[in-house]
């Protein structure tokens, strides 16, 4: 893969991963994500992966109609690349994940390439009260959860959302999800350039070593030559170190709070901008520049802001 000129940052303001007692600064309210996103895309990010979350529990909600208030805000005070999950949470249907990004016809979805254990329950290591009654069985119910993405899961996405135009951040969080990746591209399913967010630290899939992070590199280089373009997320402590070796590799970088709630050992995040400054100064510390939106959408060959439904 030819290295990239510029380096695209995506800022994951909110997910489902982390819930509202771990954190005061994660962004639960409309107001609050949209607010959070801006403030991303005022520091450097040109793609903000957005969830949804109910404004009185802060549960994940992925109905359309949860977005849309903060992605209306968002779209006119900022000229962002909109991301929505497909992955929602791993404890929701795939019909029940893809509907946001089935009814508003965002830029780029994120779609989750395999089925997985999906462990969330050492955060209960760290994290002992809660301020909502399903938090704790939330994390704990994760040693015996399977997040589901079968082939035709991934297949029913693919074909229902390419129809709308839009393109993909085809999370990878093991080698076999290259692969599967693979199979699809081959099927004529997944159309070149496409996006690779490898990820790295979720128990369940791969490792957050810097061996894993080559072998993830060199697996899709194999796989996939000039079609793609490679982009990292390190889940918690990792997330800036990984994001180092990216931009000095020639690839594009993920934050957020949906990723990691830190900025420091021990030191909260206090905001998904703060995030996107200290991982801009790596960047440019390696003598590289960060992507606007605009060129974003150029290098990812994006359909545009203005063909959404949203």
């Amino acid at each position: 893969m030819s290295a990239q000129k510029k380096v695209i940052i995506t800022c994951a303001v909110t997910g489902a991963i982390h819930t509202p007692s771990m954190s005061p600064h994660l962004p639960i309210t409309a107001k609050e994500i949209a607010d959070a996103a801006v403030g991303a895309v005022e520091a450097g990010a040109a793609i903000i992966h957005l969830h949804a979350r109910d404004p009185v529990t802060g549960k994940p909600d992925q109905r359309p109609e949860a977005f849309v208030p903060f992605l209306k805000d968002i779209k006119a005070r900022s000229d962002a690349v909109i991301n929505l999950t497909t992955g929602g949470s791993p404890y929701m249907t795939v019909q029940e994940r893809m509907q946001p990004a089935k009814v508003l016809k965002p830029e780029v979805a994120s779609m989750n390439m395999g089925t997985m254990n999906f462990g969330l329950f050492p955060m209960l290591q760290r994290f002992k009260e809660f301020k909502h009654d399903w938090e704790r069985p939330y994390l704990e119910g994760s040693k015996d959860l399977i997040f589901r993405n079968t082939y035709g899961d991934l297949e029913t996405v693919l074909i229902e959302l390419s129809a709308n135009q839009t393109r993909y951040e085809f999370e990878c969080y093991d080698t076999s999800h290259l692969y599967n990746l693979a199979h699809f591209v081959d099927r004529g399913l997944v159309q070149a350039p496409f996006f690779v967010q490898t990820v790295f630290g979720i128990l369940g899939g791969i490792g957050s070593h810097p061996d894993d992070v080559m072998h993830m590199k060199r697996t899709a280089d194999r796989l996939f030559g000039a079609d793609y373009r490679w982009s990292v997320l390190g889940a918690g402590r990792s997330q800036m170190p990984i994001a180092a070796m990216s931009a000095a590799m020639g690839g594009n970088v993920r934050v957020g709070l949906e990723d990691s709630l830190w900025i420091g050992a021990g030191k909260l995040a206090e905001s998904n901008a703060q995030q996107v400054r200290k991982v801009r100064e790596i960047i440019e510390g390696l003598g590289l520049e960060v992507a606007t939106p605009a060129e974003a959408r150029e290098i990812l060959a994006l359909k545009g802001k203005d063909a959404v439904a949203f």
